[in-house]
């Protein structure tokens, strides 16, 4: 049941996966998916119910895919008393409708709170990771073992793709900007070290409490309380020190790491940040007197995520690339999401970010209910993707970003399609996001937990 599957996760070790087009891969994908579909659709309780309403027992074509995606709300979708009320069994049931496995083996006897929750599902097999929720609940992520595995080798052949940041380089690493503390961010992050670091200078871990998937929770929770004005005056108390305690942490961060940078900056480095973060490191090395002269002309960056709403200048790539001696051979940047675990990495001639052999792209319209024409040049649509290398959970979701996405050649000489660097989320262009499905699936979740 995973010939097809297999045959297009092969592609990943040898770093082939862009060499193909759509238009080729196009019947392997859709047998890969229907394979995806007969081994999960008993298994996901949520991709069962939405398979029954849609009437769909067979993927045999790209279209029938569309109504098993789940939008990204949908690992939104517990309720916040849950958390407040520290129900883990009910959130351990919630985590059992969108899972591949079951979570009945999660043992919560030791459990006091969402830290410990997270621990507890990672000692059964579900390696619980979560978004950063700036923008309200985070979204909860179940992955396997096998998840983490794959995430970590394909995050390291991204950047040999898309760059010329070799394994066994042996970089110094210099990385900025606060990162949570997850199995996947984990499992990412020691494999790009131990592939490109030069492990006799690793800087000493950071002595700053680690952001984790309980203290990002405990925030938001936080935060709506006070925003909408049920918090007790002890807990008003609590959000003010904890914001003053988090501003002092990133304020004494920047120094640090100008610190650590220009001490290094003979170094051939390998920066990894965002570029809201990198851009303030950049201002304080500027505000130093040091700039592009004074660093490695081989340095190399890994640049992941958008802007996630900082201000900064127009020119703000320029001035960092100056600021650092960058260059676009040992620039690697990707486009990805939490929803799923492989990356798309930014060519150099073209400037797009490709889609491998195992991911399909399936751009929708705003609404996120039918597939838009693949055959017609860059269309724009809703970003929906399909990740075949996905066993703890359904790959398949509908994303908040609007893309711009090519099925034809790149001028890069790659076959895969490919993705415009021109990526906004509609929730920025709108000031609101309605994914058409999203609300019929969180009805769904209600009644399965």
């Amino acid at each position: 049941m995973r010939e097809n599957v297999e045959r297009l996760l092969a592609h990943m070790p040898s770093r082939t996966g862009f060499d193909v087009s759509a238009l080729d891969l196009r019947e392997t994908q859709i047998a890969a998916l229907n394979e995806r579909f007969q081994s999960a659709v008993d298994r996901i309780k949520l991709l069962r119910l939405r398979a029954d309403e849609a009437g769909i027992t067979e993927i045999r074509s790209l279209e029938d895919v569309v109504p098993l995606l789940l939008p990204h709300t949908a690992y939104k979708s517990y309720p916040e008393s849950f958390l407040a009320d520290k129900r883990w069994d009910r959130l351990t049931r919630w985590l059992g409708t969108v899972s591949a496995y079951p979570t009945d083996t999660v043992d919560l006897s030791e459990v006091a709170d969402m830290d410990d929750w997270v621990n507890a599902c990672g000692d059964a097999g579900h390696f619980v990771s979560c978004s950063s929720g700036t923008t309200g609940k985070p979204a909860v992520l179940n992955a396997s073992r096998a998840d983490l595995d794959f995430a970590a080798r394909e995050g390291v052949e991204a950047v040999q793709w898309g760059s010329a940041i070799r394994a066994g380089d042996k970089r110094t690493v210099a990385s900025f900007g606060a990162t949570a503390h997850s199995p996947r961010n984990t499992a990412t992050g020691t494999a790009l070290i131990g592939a490109f670091a030069d492990f006799a200078k690793l800087s000493p871990p950071s002595d700053a409490a680690p952001i984790t998937v309980g203290s990002i929770s405990r925030m938001i929770a936080l935060r709506k309380a006070v925003a909408d004005g049920s918090a007790l005056p002890e807990e008003i108390a609590e959000y003010e020190r904890e914001s003053a305690q988090r501003q002092a942490a990133q304020d004494g961060a920047l120094g640090r790491a100008a610190d650590d940078i220009l001490a290094r900056r003979g170094d051939r480095l390998m920066i990894m940040a965002m570029w809201g973060p990198l851009y303030q490191l950049a201002a304080e090395v500027r505000s130093r007197g040091f700039s592009g002269k004074d660093f490695n002309p081989e340095n190399g960056v890994f640049l992941g995520g958008g802007l996630k709403r900082a201000r900064v200048p127009a020119d703000y790539k320029e001035f960092i690339y100056e600021t650092f001696n960058l260059s676009p051979a040992y620039t690697y940047q990707m486009y990805g999401m939490q929803e799923i675990q492989t990356s798309m990495p930014r060519c150099q001639a073209g400037g797009r970010y490709h889609v491998p052999a195992w991911l399909v792209c399936l751009p929708l319209d705003k609404e996120g209910s039918t597939l838009l024409p693949l055959d017609q040049g860059e269309v724009q649509g809703r970003a929906a993707f399909f990740d075949l290398s996905m066993d703890g959970r359904w790959g398949g979701v509908i994303s908040g970003d609007q893309i711009e996405v090519d099925f034809s050649p790149c001028a890069c000489g790659a076959a895969s399609p490919s993705i415009r660097d021109s990526i906004v989320r509609y929730a920025d262009l709108e000031g609101d996001d309605k994914i058409g499905c999203a609300g019929t699936v969180d009805a769904y979740v209600r009644g399965l937990t």
